[in-house]
């Protein structure tokens, strides 16, 4: 999943306990940040055993299923035995639980009433076992944000039967306490004339009105604007687009050009190139760039073009390339929106002249790529000032004012001005 990703969430079960798999083939859909990804299976076999159940949040390194293969006649590793007599272990410390706990069941436990949430596996446990609903909330989780995973509850029936084996059990008056009131849960608006549609947002823009909420809450956002002149690059590319598709099989825009002028402004001022946190500031080592892509959806994603600054104009185009194309098809890895330290979003697309874009977290500044336009302009000669045509566009530099003063914000802005206005019109691909 790449070495930045250390969780993942299960959306999806795509192959149920008993069912057959080919290698290769996907078995469920997991959840990282904004990337959806389909984990496939390794082997051929029956998927005999879900370790975790949908919507849980689990580790990187985790066993997440149990794939039964058909032997080879080549020995079983030491590993592999230990695993089957693990999962054996398990199992029999459940069936003497299922023997041993003496409970009178009043029905299948209500977990409507409770505050805390629990996985729909370790429901299912809990119901089996016997375990009631104010136990299940006694028990300390050791997942995420103090969440219940499976093996806390079969530790806690486990011992559960040591327990009762050992000592009898008295019975005690648990005292009377009034129930804690209710979350109130927003019910879904209702249109008041019938004709108004109501869509709950999906997945993705959950998270993007999220973090852009989060964004506006922790930074002090201040915008500084510049206007650059582009004609020698309109020129460039048009002279070398179709030469460069031909022997590269990539198309080249103006993104790669601009990123690379990124590229280097933040080698000249690396104090935009870096992170907040809490009181701290982390001078980022990498220059890793973040290119914001509108997806087919209307979703917007930011995959990151990693070690930026190495990269020549061809290996940035290829980069480009490569990694709008794939958001577009929604095969993005997980680790390709990871580790961004500066980010860079094209509203020129979409016909703006400027605009003002919310920093990405804990990004301290993203650049706004306005639409390139042809204006009149006053061009000085040494013959004197004449009005002629140019290739102009503006540069938005939104930065966070709590880390990043006006002078550092505006030098950096106007030193990718610089770069772009100096671009050699002669230049070799």
């Amino acid at each position: 999943m790449g070495e930045s990703v250390a969780e993942a969430t299960i959306t999806n079960w795509l192959k149920e306990v008993g069912d057959k798999i080919e290698a290769d083939e996907t078995v469920l859909e997991i959840a990282t940040d904004k990337v959806d990804s389909e984990v496939p299976s390794e082997v051929s076999g029956i998927l005999v055993e879900q370790l975790f159940g949908k919507d849980d949040l689990v580790q990187v390194g985790q066993t997440i299923a149990i794939i039964e293969t058909e032997g080879d006649g080549a020995t079983t590793s030491a590993q592999e035995t230990a695993t089957v007599e693990a999962i054996a272990e398990v199992t029999k410390t459940v069936a003497t639980a299922k023997e041993s706990v003496a409970a009178v069941s009043s029905g299948p436990a209500d977990f409507s009433n409770s505050d805390k949430f629990f996985s729909p596996l370790v429901k299912n446990i809990a119901k089996e076992e016997g375990v009631s609903v104010n136990e299940l909330e006694q028990i300390e989780g050791t997942g995420k944000e103090g969440r219940v995973t499976k093996n806390d509850i079969l530790e806690y029936v486990k011992n559960k039967d040591t327990k009762t084996v050992a000592t009898p059990v008295k019975a005690v008056e648990t005292p009377r306490v009034a129930p804690a009131p209710a979350v109130a849960q927003k019910a879904a608006p209702i249109s008041v004339n019938g004709g108004d549609e109501v869509i709950e947002m999906d997945r993705m823009r959950k998270l993007i009105s999220g973090y852009m909420t989060a964004s506006i809450q922790t930074s002090a956002h201040v915008q500084s604007f510049i206007e650059v002149d582009v004609t020698n690059i309109v020129k460039w590319r048009e002279k070398n687009k179709t030469i460069f598709e031909k022997r590269e099989g990539e198309k080249l825009t103006y993104t790669p050009i601009f990123m690379e002028a990124v590229a280097k402004a933040i080698k000249d001022f690396p104090g935009i190139n870096i992170a907040v946190d809490g009181d701290y500031i982390i001078k980022k080592k990498n220059i890793n760039l973040g290119m914001a892509a509108a997806l087919p959806n209307g979703n917007l994603i930011v995959p990151v073009i990693k070690n930026a600054d190495q990269l020549n104009l061809v290996g940035m185009a290829k980069a480009v390339n490569d990694l709008g194309n794939r958001a577009k098809m929604g095969k993005l890895k997980p680790d390709d929106t990871q580790g961004g330290t500066y980010t860079v979003t094209n509203v020129g697309t979409f016909g703006s002249v400027f605009g003002t874009p919310i920093i990405n977290q804990p990004q301290v500044g993203i650049l706004a790529l306005g639409a390139i336009r042809k204006v009149p302009a006053v061009i000085e000669t040494p013959d004197g000032d004449f009005i002629g045509i140019r290739q102009k566009m503006f540069l938005s530099h939104s930065y966070d004012h709590r880390v990043v003063d006006g002078a550092l914000g505006g030098s950096f802005v106007k030193r990718v001005a610089e770069y772009l206005e100096a671009f050699d019109v002669n230049r070799d691909l």
